[in-house]
């Protein structure tokens, strides 16, 4: 390796150390329709604003994840925010665990909103968002989504990520 490819290793693995630091609630993003139905854990999700004709937020996901051609054919997916004692369903949509019967959507209970992207009936809030923006940026696609509804549980707190591992809200 160059001295400047140990520099660019370096920054890169700082970073990766660094972004393990901040914890972040785990979502499973859902899409369905003409080109098929599919999902996949994320946490790189966040609103960008309730003001215009409908809220806005966005979702990161991996240009290698068999979900990503799915969402941008089908214009729709719904982001499903799980909650503590959920971590089998992550596991399950981030293919860290096999899927039950070779699908994944074995290991969840579905229903649609407005989209058609199934929204998970047992998460602890699913925003259904139909696509209005991707964009390739370094190894993921930003995908942009116009809200149409938000389903939202009674009671739960989020599921999170942080230092390599599954966190719990602490009570205050």
């Amino acid at each position: 390796m160059t001295d400047r490819q140990d520099g660019e290793q370096a920054l890169r693995d700082a970073f990766l150390e660094g972004m393990s630091r901040s914890a972040a609630s785990v979502s499973v993003v859902t899409t369905d329709g003409p080109a098929g139905r599919g999902g996949v854990t994320v946490s790189a999700m966040t609103s960008i604003s309730a003001e215009g004709e409908f809220p806005t937020m966005l979702t990161c996901l991996n240009a290698t994840s068999s979900a990503l051609p799915l969402v941008l054919e089908n214009g729709c997916f719904c982001i499903n925010v799980l909650r503590t004692g959920q971590t089998d369903i992550s596991d399950v949509f981030s293919s860290r665990r096999p899927a039950p019967g070779g699908d994944k959507f074995n290991a969840v209970k579905v229903a649609t909103l407005v989209t058609g992207a199934p929204h998970l009936t047992e998460a602890l809030v699913s925003f259904d968002c139909r696509l209005i923006s991707a964009e390739k940026i370094g190894t993921h696609h930003i995908c942009i989504g116009a809200v149409e509804a938000v389903r939202t549980s009674p009671e739960g707190d989020p599921l999170l990520y942080g230092m390599r591992r599954y966190l719990r809200p602490e009570d205050h």
